[in-house]
Parts: structure tokens; sequence; C-alpha cells
């Protein structure tokens, strides 16, 4: 079999790096998410295994966003993986393996109140973030970044192009787009002028594991300053895991008394829908990418359950019922 280039760098790195084992390592890859890196367990013959994310291009190993977010998130108390290795030139991050059990794994085979318990924590680490995250060093990038509304809008007309048009073929007319565009830049302008804390910005069931009886965040280098509500709306309006509505509404009014207690619950849960619509279809139209762009089907089975949530907050909010009528008709599960 022929090598390809990561195959190389990933040797020559092992011949530099870990020299004094490097013939005694096996490198098994894992299963990629969807962003364009490539990972490895790396299981030597004694001692603890590691991971290895493979970057397609040369980096400054301590410039990077995985690298200053990471950093800022250590300073703020929050748990992530252990960087134990790095080499800019080829492109590798090496850190502490966190073996391979998800909060959407250990759901599976949790109790009622272990699952209980397991979202208070996660919700716990968000209210953590946005208390501490003011009293580090503002140096990472994720403190100078923000879902302004351009980039909540982009977002939403990525949902427009990758889900509506190349993934369900909607040949959208003139006055579609028209009414999309107005109700995606509603939407994103309110959204936009809430006020503004850091974000991990992807924090769903996939995206946190649980080591040595704790979750730790994983895939936080895109973090950004946003509302409140946004990881609020990443977690409990999952893509990857069915909620049960009283069970979410819960769970929203204990962040709300921890994080935001001086909103009252009106306006709250008003942010928390809309955050979670804007939320949903950015979602969706990740999904639709992946399926058509990048021919990797593997996210399409989660599509039913993101339009039913996109579904019950839409039809809660009637000041977006332009947008919903667009889409309700290209729609059929929004109907």
């Amino acid at each position: 079999m022929t090598e390809t280039a990561s195959d190389i760098r990933l040797a020559n790195y092992l011949r530099t790096r870990r020299k004094e084992e490097a013939g005694d390592i096996a490198v098994n890859a894992l299963s990629g998410d969807a962003s364009t890196r490539r990972y490895f367990r790396l299981i030597p013959k004694s001692g603890p295994t590691s991971i290895v994310a493979l970057y397609p291009d040369p980096f400054d190993a301590v410039a990077t966003p995985f690298y200053t977010v990471g950093q800022a998130l250590i300073q703020m108390g929050l748990p992530v993986p252990r960087l134990l290795g790095q080499d800019g030139a080829l492109g590798i991050y090496e850190q502490e393996d966190l073996g391979d059990r998800t909060l959407q794994h250990v759901l599976g085979e949790s109790s009622a109140s272990q699952k209980i318990d397991l979202y208070r924590e996660a919700i716990d680490e968000i209210v953590m973030a946005q208390r501490e995250a003011p009293k580090v060093p503002q140096r990472a990038v994720c403190f100078h970044t923000a879902f302004d509304i351009e980039k909540l809008s982009w977002e939403l007309h990525y949902f427009e192009k990758h889900f509506l048009e190349l993934h369900r073929r909607v040949d959208l007319s003139v006055e579609d787009r028209s009414k999309l565009a107005e109700g995606f830049h509603s939407l994103a302008a309110q959204i936009a002028s809430w006020p503004r804390v850091l974000c991990h910005r992807d924090y769903h069931s996939r995206n946190l594991m649980q080591h040595h009886g704790r979750l730790y965040w994983i895939d936080y280098q895109d973090a950004r300053m946003g509302p409140a509500t946004y990881d609020l709306a990443s977690l409990l309006r999952d893509s990857y895991v069915t909620l049960d509505e009283e069970f979410v509404q819960e769970r929203a009014e204990e962040f709300r008394q921890k994080g935001a207690p001086d909103e009252t619950r009106e306006t709250f849960t008003q942010r928390f829908e809309l955050m979670s619509i804007q939320r949903n279809l950015k979602a969706l139209g990740t999904f639709g990418y992946m399926a058509v762009v990048r021919n990797n089907p593997v996210y399409l089975p989660y599509i039913p359950g993101t339009l039913a949530q996109v579904k019950r907050n839409l039809d809660r909010h009637p000041e977006l019922a332009s947008l919903n009528g667009v889409l309700r008709r290209h729609l059929e599960e929004l109907k």
C-alpha cells in the first residue's frame, strides 16, 4: 500500500518526538468529525495511549486557536485534555487520550437520575466558563471574535445553500429568497443584539467526554463570544440526543437561575428558543454539506430530529411567520 502524505508526516513525528519507542507504537485511525483534521490513537507497548490530531497544513504550534483557547480554558479551571506534544511544521498536536465515552454514549447507559446529574454537570461548566472568562488574560482569539450579525447570517445562508438547495434540491423562487433573507436578517440581528459571553460554539453530546468521572471539553478551538444561551441551545437542542421537553425546560430553568438570574423567565425562554432555531438551522447546513459536498452520509440520521426541533420553536414565534412559511412550503417535516 502506498504511503499517503499524512502517513509520512505521522511517521516523521514518531521518529522525532517518540523516537525511543517509535517502532513499538501501534497507530489506530479514528473516525473524524466534520473538519479536515484526521485523528489517530497511539498505543505504546507500555504506558498510556494518546491521541494525535493531524491538520492538513503546517501551523505555528503556540499561536493556533486550538492552543490559545485551550490555554485560556485551563486558566479558567475547565477540564480539557492535556497537550503532550506538538510539531507545527508537521501539522500535529498530541494530547491526552480521554477514551471513547462521549456524553452521547454515556447517556445510553444512564438511569434517569444519572442523566440529570450529567446535564447539570455540563450546564455548570457553561456557567463556569461564562463567569471565569473575564478574569483571564484576553489574548486568545476567542475573546476577539463574536457571533455578530454577519456570522449568524452567514450560517443561516449556509443552511439555505447546503441543506435546502444542494441536499433537498429545493428550487427557491425570487420571492422565497427574499423572504428567507428577511427572516434570516431579523433572527440574526435580534440574537446579535444580546449581551455576549464566552461560548464553546459546538457544545453538544459528542464534544463532551466522560473521563475519570468528569465531563471534559473537546473541539473547542472555534470558541468565540456570543449569547449566554448559545451553548445551552447546543446542549439541550442537540441533534444527536432526543430529550423530553419537560427535561429540557427544567434544565434550561436551572441554567437561568445559575447563569442568567437577572433575566425574566419570559425573556430567557424567548432567547433560548430563538437561539435554538439559529443553531439547529446551522447544524442542518453542516449535515447537508457533509452529505453532498463531502459525500459523507454519517449525519443524515440526525436530520429528522433536528427538523422537529426547528418546527417546535418556529411555530412558537409568530414574528418569524414569513420565514416559517417558506420553510414549511419546501420541507414536509415542518408542516
